[in-house]
């Protein structure tokens, strides 16, 4: 995975959420304890803190930083937010290393990183539009890329289904629902 997917990711949530900027976003994003609102600053606090990372490459921890998002944004201002910290990212990826090795619970590389955006991407844009009442799914595409990188031993199937049941959102025939989980960004090799 790479900066092209990030893109397509952040468009993406862009292109389903713009469209819902004028209602409630104080509502709780799908089974998450966040509001929408709180969701969209998480995903814009991630995409930043990878960007972060690959750009500091720290070896033991993350960067001491944090987005704060002001409480007087509006849900469209707060996807403006999301597209600076997407673009960040995206081009942090872009100039990067292919080598380049950088903390996330060990070490982690620069395609780490980016099918890491992508799931924030897609996963919380999946809990936001739960909460707001809007009929979506993760594209499937990137939805494999993402499994392909993050979850090597996920089940086969439905990739957007299997996505959302390695991730706790979803149910999977013939396997119990996940109640807790991890994706296996870093990389030893």
């Amino acid at each position: 995975m790479d900066h092209q997917d990030v893109d397509a990711a952040v468009a993406e949530m862009l292109r389903v959420l713009g469209p819902h900027t004028a209602e409630d976003w104080t509502v709780p994003a799908g089974p998450l304890e966040w509001t929408c609102w709180q969701t969209a600053a998480h995903i814009g606090h991630d995409l930043l803190a990878y960007a972060g990372q690959l750009a500091a490459q720290p070896a033991d921890a993350y960067l001491p930083i944090d987005l704060n998002v002001r409480l007087t944004a509006s849900p469209a201002e707060l996807l403006q937010v999301v597209t600076a910290c997407g673009g960040l990212l995206s081009n942090a990826l872009a100039t990067a290393n292919p080598t380049l090795k950088a903390w996330h619970w060990g070490p982690c590389d620069p395609e780490g990183f980016a099918a890491m955006g992508v799931a924030e991407t897609l996963l919380h844009t999946y809990d936001i539009t739960q909460g707001l009442s809007v009929n979506w799914l993760p594209p499937a595409p990137l939805s494999a890329a993402v499994l392909n990188r993050l979850f090597p031993a996920a089940p086969p199937g439905d990739p957007t289904q299997v996505l959302l049941w390695c991730t706790g959102r979803g149910e999977v025939d013939g396997l119990p629902r996940q109640t807790s989980w991890r994706w296996e960004a870093a990389r030893s090799d």
